[in-house]
């Protein structure tokens, strides 16, 4: 049961390993990339001009006058900064508690057969529970504050990074484990000088992703019920049927998504400086 357990919800450290183009390369991907963009923005906006009702799909430059009024004049609810700044906020406390959480947890039950079984029907069960029914349920118990978006947003790191984090833990070769042990490596040592820097690559993966967990769990947590944040507005926009709205909080939300990736990225680079390439 214990391996059934590890293999969902995980993440495959090569999963995300996109090579970044380099060399001569480089500036025909960026120009490739750029073309793509232009053409799929330049084939909406005519669309949207000419054979779709803008109405209900919007267009381009509809999508680039509201966000240009929101960062301008702000929105109906106040400074788009502010709407911001609490949606990333709950997205970051979120995404510590749940990873931080995750990890502790994955690596333990990862070590340990006895409990990984006992827990893993439990954990499986909780895992299959509708993330949008704990969003409501989380606005009952705590409010329409800041603490109902980030339990929603911890719900949806945490199951991400324990599962991988728990893949990890049981990945670590058995040789370096026996190796260990023989050396007398104490239960700390052999988890800081064996099993995390095994279950690394592991962890760093489930974290690319689980920023965009807290993202939308922090979304979907101003949507159920809120008085500020992108999620707040989006569900102002559908009752307005203002689809531009919908589509620049989009933008905004993935935006707000890669700046993280590409600090994780950072991170990850540091972290694994030790590994070979």
């Amino acid at each position: 049961m214990a391996e059934t357990m590890a293999a969902e919800g995980t993440v495959r450290p090569t999963a995300l390993a996109v090579a970044a183009p380099t060399g001569r390369r480089r500036w025909p991907v960026y120009a490739g990339r750029a073309a793509l963009v232009a053409l799929w923005l330049g084939s909406w906006e005519l669309a949207g001009t000419y054979w779709i009702d803008p109405f209900f799909y919007s267009k381009p430059s509809q999508i680039a006058v509201k966000l240009a009024d929101w960062f301008t004049e702000g929105t109906s609810y106040g400074s788009i900064w502010l709407q911001i700044s609490y949606t990333l906020q709950e997205a970051v406390y979120g995404f510590a508690l749940g990873a931080v959480v995750g990890v502790l947890l994955g690596v333990l039950l990862g070590r340990s057969r006895f409990l990984s079984e006992v827990l893993a029907p439990f954990i499986k069960a909780a895992n299959a529970i509708p993330r949008i029914v704990l969003a409501s349920l989380f606005v009952i118990w705590f409010g329409f504050g800041m603490s109902s978006k980030v339990a929603t947003a911890f719900v949806l790191v945490f199951f991400g990074v324990f599962f991988n984090a728990f893949q990890g833990a049981r990945e670590v070769p058995k040789v370096i484990d026996a190796n260990a042990r023989i050396l007398g490596a104490s239960r700390l040592q052999m988890m800081l000088t064996v099993v995390l820097p095994s279950a690394t690559s592991w962890i760093l993966a489930s974290l690319h992703t689980a920023f965009g967990f807290a993202l939308i769990g922090a979304i979907v947590g101003e949507y159920t019920g809120a008085d500020k944040g992108l999620g707040m507005l989006i569900a102002h926009s559908q009752g307005t049927f203002d689809s531009a709205g919908i589509y620049a909080a989009m933008i905004i939300m993935t935006v707000l998504a890669l700046l993280a990736e590409a600090v994780l990225t950072v991170v990850e680079r540091r972290l694994t400086r030790w590994q070979p390439r």
